[in-house]
């Protein structure tokens, strides 16, 4: 087969970029796979292509640019050259930009692709019936909101047009099928980026590390995380530490350099930037506790994956996709209420109090990451366009 990938891709700062990082990965070491075709944004350096494929030719074609106009026909162009047997997009709605119409043209291309006869399967990680508009950052005027939500069922109604909608979780499938009558919706759980030895649990000596990461300034506020450690530091005998390990969210630029100012006079406080793919490891291992300081959400959670893959107790707001997800895939830890300093610090508290418990509910995670790995959900893309490709065939001659 020979596939091409649709993806923000590292160095990139978009997001999903991580996430298609480790499909290209996992596809070139799929035997299935001759060729894969990265068709990817535009990066100042090289991509990080630091990963072995033995059997596998590696294409990459830099196509697009976040909020550009003309993504749609530099995609379109590179799939034209590059005559690929399928096509896999690793989607969200805001993937190609933050701006409405480079947002939505780009959401046309699954579609258009399925018109010119290419097995097409869009990777849907978000919908829009899971999105909370004002504290995802969208909006919070109910006029506005009427229009995003009449915009986005229409979207959602064009990525449908895709020979398969994969998602990766239960009840978007559900949602799916109920609201638009979809019949080519697919659960593929968005899987374990890495499933490392499992570890020995124990931590490093020094300081108890609080460590948040990912994105940050629209749903994932880290205000509530210092306060809420600044509140466990007046009655706990541990010495704490926090980590912010990421970026500002492209809708909320300068988000971390505010907090850093505003928080100066807070001890203790790493503010990493952002973390390269062979800085992960260390970023977890020295890790007491992963925490979600998420007021929204909208979708499957990637760092909840990689806490898994590394054995972390994690504390996480209990709302939406991510009880969803602990429901579905196995993961456990400490909820508290989305936005509640005092909940998430008793949430903390109870992890970091008692090396029992925290060993209790990593095993659980690492188990629950372990039964996902990448490489199983890269083969079930595989197997989703081989029976594309048998059911176009079988019409064909029909």
């Amino acid at each position: 087969m020979k596939l091409a990938l649709v993806t923000a891709f590292p160095p990139s700062k978009v997001t999903l970029n991580e996430y298609g990082y480790h499909l290209a990965k996992h596809f070139a070491n799929n035997p299935e796979v001759d060729e894969l075709i990265l068709i990817t944004d535009h990066t100042s350096e090289a991509k990080q292509l630091d990963f072995e494929a033995p059997h596998c030719k590696i294409t990459v074609k830099e196509s697009w640019k976040f909020n550009s106009y003309k993504n749609v026909i530099n995609i379109y162009k590179s799939i034209n050259e590059t005559k690929p047997d399928a096509v896999l997009f690793n989607l969200q709605f805001m993937k190609f930009g933050d701006k409405k119409i480079p947002a939505a043209l780009g959401l046309f291309l699954p579609f258009i692709c399925k018109l010119k006869g290419i097995p097409t399967v869009a990777l849907l990680h978000n919908i829009l019936e899971h999105v909370d508009l004002s504290n995802a950052g969208f909006t919070d005027n109910r006029i506005l909101k009427s229009i995003f939500n009449f915009i986005g069922t229409s979207l959602t109604r064009v990525v449908l047009k895709a020979d398969v909608v994969a998602v990766t979780i239960a009840k978007y499938v559900e949602v799916l099928n109920e609201k638009y009558n979809a019949k080519n919706v697919s659960l593929l759980p968005h899987g374990s980026f890495e499933t490392p030895a499992e570890p020995n649990y124990e931590l490093p000596k020094g300081p108890k590390k609080i460590m948040t990461f990912g994105k940050f300034g629209t749903y994932k506020k880290v205000e509530i995380l210092i306060e809420a450690v600044e509140k466990l530091r007046l009655t706990s005998n541990e010495e704490l530490e926090i980590v912010i390990a990421g970026t500002d969210s492209p809708n909320t630029l300068g988000y971390l350099k505010s907090v850093e100012e505003r928080y100066s006079h807070v001890p203790g406080i790493t503010f990493t930037g952002y973390v390269a793919e062979e800085d992960v490891p260390v970023i977890f291992g020295e890790s007491t506790v992963v925490a979600f300081p998420y007021t929204s959400t909208t979708g499957s959670s990637g760092v909840l994956h990689q806490a898994g893959s590394y054995g972390k107790a994690v504390v996480m707001p209990n709302l939406g996709d991510l009880a969803l997800l602990v429901e579905d895939e196995g993961y456990t830890g400490e909820f508290f209420e989305p936005g509640d300093v005092d909940s998430l610090a008793i949430s903390i508290a109870k992890i970091i109090e008692s090396d029992a418990h925290r060993i209790e509910i990593s095993k659980t995670n690492y188990k629950a990451a372990c039964s996902l790995p990448m490489e199983t959900i890269a083969q079930m893309y595989v197997d989703e366009f081989n029976n594309i490709i048998v059911s176009k065939a079988n019409l064909k001659y029909a």
